[in-house]
C-alpha cells in the first residue's frame, strides 16, 4: 500500500509528538489526552476519534504502525506512551496479549454489548467489529449462491480458485477455525484440497483475488467481506471493475457458520490515560460509534441493532460462526504449520 509524502511526514510529527509527550510531566499527569497505537489506517478510524473528542474533549493521539506494533510497545516498556492499541485480526491481539503489553479491563458497559465470542475471556482485548472471510464468485460463470469452505476442495473447483498467501493473518485465521470444526488430519486433506484446486500460486491481496476473477485467471476466491465495499464504493474506476464482476456468497462450515474475524482494541500494560483509555473503549459500543465505525470502515458493527453499511447488507445476513475467536487464536500456530506441511504457497 502505496504512502504519500504528506502523510508520512505527519506520521514523523505523529511519532515527535509522542516521543516529547512520553518525555514531559504531561505524559504522567494529563487526563485530557489519549495515546493510542494503531495497525489501522488513520483513515478509517479518523471520524471515531473526532466525535470522541468532540464528546468528551479528550484530545487523542494516534500513531500508525504497520508491522511490529505489540514488539515496539515492549521494548518501550515502563515509558511508553501508548494508552490503547487498535487494531484488525485475532492473530494481532492474541499477539499483543501473549507479549505482554495489555491489562485485562473490566467493564460491563462492554461485556454487555459484546458477545463473549469476540472478546478474551481474561479481558485483555475486545473486538469492536467484525468481518467475514467469504467467497467471491464471477457473476458470469458462477450460478450458484450457496457454498460451503469444505466445497472449496471439491475436485468440480480445479483450476478455478485464487486466494492470497495461506500464510497472510487472515487465512491463517480460518485454516485455524477449519482445525476447530474438523481437527488437524481432516484440516490438512482440506488444505491440500484446495491447493489442487488453485488458479495460480498464492500472491496479491484480497483485491487482487477479485481482479484475477474479471481477467477469467479464475472463478472463484477468499477475501473479506470489506474489501468489496472498497472497491465499489472508491474512487479508483479499475478496483469498481473488479468489485463489480463479483457476487459474494457467504460460506459456511458444514454445521457451523461464517467465519468471522474482529476489529479490536486492548489497553495498554503501562497506560499513563488508563481512565480516558477505557473511556474510549466504552465509547466505542456505543450507538453512535458503531454506526460511525461501520459506515467508515464496512464493517458489522459488533452491537447488535446497528444499521450494516448498506453495501455489507447487500450480500445477505451475516450468520457468524459461533467458535469463539480466542479458540481460533489457539489454533493458529498449527494453521501456520500446515500451510508449509502441504506447500501450500509453492
Amino acid at each position: 500500500m502505496k504512502v504519500n509524502v504528506s502523510f508520512a511526514r505527519g506520521l514523523l510529527f505523529g511519532t515527535a509528538a509522542l516521543g516529547m509527550l512520553a518525555g514531559s510531566s504531561l505524559a504522567a499527569s494529563a487526563e485530557e489526552v489519549l495515546n493510542i497505537y494503531t495497525t489501522r489506517e488513520p483513515g478509517l478510524i479518523k471520524p471515531v476519534l473526532d466525535e470522541f473528542t468532540k464528546e468528551t474533549g479528550i484530545r487523542v493521539n494516534t500513531i500508525f504502525i504497520a508491522n511490529g506494533l505489540e514488539e515496539r510497545i515492549r521494548a518501550e516498556g515502563q515509558n511508553s506512551p501508548a494508552d490503547l492499541i487498535i487494531t484488525v485480526d485475532i492473530g494481532r491481539l492474541a499477539a499483543a496479549k501473549d507479549y505482554g503489553v495489555t491489562q485485562p479491563v473490566k467493564s460491563e458497559a462492554l461485556e454487555k454489548v459484546i458477545p463473549a465470542a469476540y472478546r478474551d475471556p481474561e479481558g485483555h482485548w475486545f473486538g469492536i467489529a467484525l468481518r467475514g472471510r467469504v467467497v467471491y464468485a464471477s457473476k458470469e460463470r458462477v450460478k450458484q449462491d450457496k457454498i460451503t469452505y469444505e466445497e472449496l476442495a471439491d475436485p468440480k473447483w480445479k483450476g478455478k480458485v485464487c486466494i492470497r498467501s495461506g500464510q497472510h493473518l487472515y487465512n491463517i485465521s480460518l485454516i485455524a477455525a477449519m482445525i476447530a470444526h474438523k481437527g488437524e488430519a481432516k484440516a490438512e486433506e482440506w488444505l491440500k484440497g484446495v491447493k489442487a484446486n488453485l488458479a495460480k500460486k498464492p500472491s496479491g491481496g484480497d483485491r487482487e483475488q477479485a481482479k484475477d476473477i474479471l481477467a477469467g485467471v479464475c472463478d472463484v476466491a477468499i477475501g473479506n467481506t470489506y474489501y468489496v465495499s472498497l472497491m465499489l464504493n472508491g474512487t479508483d474506476p479499475e478496483q469498481k471493475k473488479w468489485g463489480e464482476a463479483i457476487n459474494v456468497i457467504l460460506p459456511t462450515f458444514e454445521g457451523g457458520g461464517t467465519h468471522v474475524n474482529v476489529s479490536g482494541l486492548a489497553l495498554t500494560k503501562n497506560a499513563p490515560n488508563k481512565a480516558n483509555a477505557v473511556k474510549f473503549m466504552e465509547y466505542m459500543v456505543s450507538d453512535a460509534s458503531q454506526e460511525i465505525h461501520a459506515e467508515a470502515n464496512s464493517e458489522y458493527p459488533i452491537k447488535a441493532g446497528i444499521k450494516v453499511h448498506p453495501t455489507i447488507a447487500s450480500f445477505g445476513e451475516l450468520k457468524a460462526d459461533n467458535i469463539p475467536i480466542a479458540e481460533i487464536a489457539k489454533l493458529r500456530k498449527k494453521a501456520s504449520e500446515l500451510v508449509d506441511k502441504v506447500g501450500f504457497d509453492q
